[in-house]
């Protein structure tokens, strides 16, 4: 069945709303700098990550949004968060990721990718995706929120 994000979904068969799921990978280099990408569609800067596919394990799938969006190759490290956007009936799931290889590079959905320092990402992101980087700082987590 066709969607947007947004739109109240409904399994007819179970009568129950469902979610899209995604992924964010808040991905660091040793250096401590932080990966983030100015998106093409609003030009918010975020950390990377979009939508898992339906039959797609949740660790390979911010493996692969990431590397679509910045051509940066990572290794999720663990879980930082589970965030539920109540308006827009998306859930999020956030891992702390190790950057391996490449080089960050612009695409469709990306049109700026850099490295910056946690706090010069924290002047520039969204409070609610800001709050996911301080997150996958925080050694207590992982946290789950709704919003």
């Amino acid at each position: 069945m066709p969607w947007t994000v947004g739109e109240r979904f409904v399994d007819s068969d179970l009568a129950v709303p469902l979610h899209a799921v995604s992924v964010t990978g808040v991905v660091f280099k040793d250096d401590g700098r932080l990966l983030v990408i100015k998106r093409a569609d609003d030009g918010t800067w975020v950390p990377p990550g979009g939508l898992l596919e339906t039959d797609e394990a949740v660790e390979r799938g911010v493996v692969r949004e990431v590397f679509e969006e910045t051509g940066v190759t990572v290794r999720p490290v663990r879980l930082t968060g589970v965030y539920k956007n109540i308006s827009l009936r998306t859930i999020s799931i956030a891992f702390l990721c190790r950057a391996e290889t490449g080089e960050p590079s612009v695409s469709d959905e990306a049109v700026d990718v850099r490295w910056m320092t946690p706090k010069e990402a924290d002047a520039v992101l969204p409070p609610l995706r800001a709050l996911r980087v301080r997150d996958a700082l925080d050694p207590n987590g992982p946290f789950v929120r709704s919003y």
